[in-house]
């Protein structure tokens, strides 16, 4: 990871406090976009101008329209890789999902998610060794994310509640790909065959579901049999956390609704 010095963030605060846009000081002062929002939230935490601080509206708090899709994706993004944490620093939460550089589109499709769901709230990225952690802060997240509890999602109850549940059954596409982004990837397997006395081999495409909850690789075979997916329990190395789908007519409509990530 680079670290830049005391006066190149103070001088990145001084052009965000004047108006200047977060792109425009990345581009001046040649620091990644991420680290500017990132900087920028903390200033405004210090300050008590962090987003949150001025109540904005909320879906379940006062009725305001959600942008239903988005959430269908974003909360399976969470259910595999976000996490919603309280710092001492910020007065409100902050949802982080991690997300590897190897797909870069997922990235975007997941920032742009936030978007949708928190049009009043500015998303940032924070760069880690080999991923980037998209993050949001606002004090309603708990509202959206109901899941959300101590310890680790594989260590407590993980149940969607009734008005997310109307979500994901009017979009389990969208539910189905945010899963499949965070732990899940579409693979080639191989085979072989002794075909007329000769060995041949033979290769083939499917998608993989791994996560240690038994809840939510519930949620994620329930979508499946609601699409009509034919899926199967795997066991690797001893661990009975995959799901695969390889049929090939399942992995057609996978593919023409999810695909490989990018």
């Amino acid at each position: 990871m680079e670290f830049h010095s005391l006066e190149v963030r103070q001088h990145a605060l001084t052009l965000l406090r004047s108006g200047t846009r977060n792109a425009e000081v990345a581009r001046q002062l040649n620091v990644p976009r991420g680290t500017i929002s990132y900087w920028l939230h903390v200033d405004r935490a210090k300050r008590g101008e962090c987003p949150g601080a001025h109540n904005p509206s909320c879906h379940r708090c006062d009725g305001t329209a959600l942008a239903e899709p988005a959430y269908a994706y974003l909360l399976g993004l969470y259910l595999g890789d976000g996490h919603i944490s309280q710092y001492s620093a910020h007065r409100a939460p902050s949802l982080m999902i991690t997300l590897d550089d190897a797909w870069p589109g997922i990235q975007d499709e997941a920032e742009a998610a936030l978007g949708k769901v928190f049009p009043d709230n500015a998303t940032c990225r924070v760069r880690r060794t080999g991923c980037h952690n998209i993050k949001l802060y606002s004090k309603h997240l708990v509202c959206y994310f109901p899941q959300h509890g101590p310890g680790r999602k594989h260590e407590r109850d993980i149940a969607l509640e009734s008005w997310q549940q109307k979500i994901v059954d009017a979009n389990p596409w969208q539910f189905v790909r945010g899963l499949i982004h965070s732990d899940g990837c579409r693979l080639t397997n191989w085979t072989a065959r002794i075909v007329d006395g000769e060995r041949k081999r033979y290769e083939y495409p499917r998608y993989w579901f791994t996560n240690v909850s038994d809840d939510i690789r519930r949620l994620y075979t329930d979508a499946l049999d609601a699409l009509g997916i034919v899926w199967t329990h795997c066991t690797r190395a001893g661990k009975p956390y995959n799901i695969s789908v390889a049929r090939r007519a399942s992995v057609a409509l996978m593919d023409a609704h999810v695909g490989p990530k990018y």
